[in-house]
């Protein structure tokens, strides 16, 4: 038997979903109050193109990413695609005005960090966003595809992450974080979220249940409630499950559709997260009908429970899309 205190904490973390909404928030609240003032100065070129070594890459890159997407450009004097694509960024940043943030890394002199990266050859390109390093591109790129990869970085550093790029008002200077705070009062709803999360980790599933279905009946398209519910109701069908027996049920029977779903459900409080989509995505290839169906809409739930903009998801989607066209 599932322990009453199971805990989705592994899977998703709601507290950081409740943070990233409030900083998307201020962040709109800080660039609505920018336009209002007269529109976003030009950010000076010196604060938007860094070199960064070993010593400072944990305050110009890793400090800074809590704020703005930090783009690496590993790169080499005697590396001549380096010297096509270094300026290329250079004038990208200039364009995006603050979106971004391009850190410059001479991998001759600052080899540890090329280590660190596993970079295999240059130019070789990243990102830092909230703290996390995400591979962009290495090699020469298309400009059109340059653009494409930045447009999606900063759409889920801010998506995500709530990160406000670097914002200066029509004077040059950063806004003011006192007025932002005070734009940006306390939801109507943490109370009820609070109280959601405190009685999802006690065990208490049924309370938590009606907590956030409290909240979506005023918020349809409130992203923790949602993300909550799905977490709850994943919680209360495991609850009683005994995992031994439900694994053996789908190992022993690869045809059965209801213990593919149970074992993807188990797959996934674990923490399983990949063999859980795969699972179901393997289901719905090999099956028709109503188990077809079944199989996709459990997977399409699991998919709540994560979230839409994990990478995890995006990719189980594009599976699923495969086997069902």
């Amino acid at each position: 038997m599932q322990p009453r205190n199971m805990s989705m904490s592994g899977v998703v973390d709601l507290a950081a979903v409740k943070a990233a909404g409030e900083a998307k928030a201020k962040a709109e609240q800080t660039r609505a109050e920018t336009a209002r003032q007269g529109g976003p100065a030009a950010v000076p070129p010196s604060a938007l193109v860094i070199d960064v070594d070993e010593a400072g890459f944990e305050r110009d890159v890793l400090q800074r990413s809590a704020e703005v997407p930090v783009v690496l450009d590993f790169w080499a004097e005697w590396c001549e695609p380096c010297k096509q694509l270094g300026p290329l960024l250079e004038r990208l940043a200039v364009e995006y005005n603050g979106r971004f943030l391009l850190a410059k890394i001479d991998v001759d002199a600052n080899q540890m960090l090329m280590q660190q990266f596993g970079i295999q050859g240059i130019p070789a390109v990243f990102a830092v966003v909230a703290g996390q390093a995400l591979p962009l591109f290495q090699g020469a790129v298309p400009e059109a595809q340059i653009r494409e990869t930045l447009d999606q970085l900063i759409q889920i550093g801010e998506e995500r992450f709530g990160l406000t790029g670097i914002v200066v008002d029509a004077n040059g200077e950063g806004p003011d974080s006192g007025t932002a705070e005070a734009a940006h009062p306390v939801g109507p709803y943490d109370a009820l979220l609070e109280a959601a999360m405190s009685a999802l980790d006690a065990g208490d599933l049924a309370g938590a249940v009606q907590a956030y279905k409290n909240v979506l009946a005023d918020d349809p398209a409130h992203p923790e409630a949602k993300l909550g519910l799905a977490q709850a109701d994943l919680l209360t069908r495991v609850q009683d499950l005994d995992p031994a027996a439900v694994r053996k049920a789908a190992a022993d029977g690869p045809a059965d559709v209801a213990a593919q779903i149970a074992a993807a459900d188990l797959d996934l409080v674990g923490g399983h997260v990949q063999d859980a989509f795969g699972r179901l995505v393997e289901t719905v290839r090999r099956t028709v009908g109503e188990d077809r169906d079944a199989a996709r809409l459990r997977l399409l739930e699991l998919f709540e429970v994560i979230g839409a903009d994990d990478p995890r998801v995006t990719a189980a989607r594009q599976a699923l899309a495969r086997v069902l066209f």
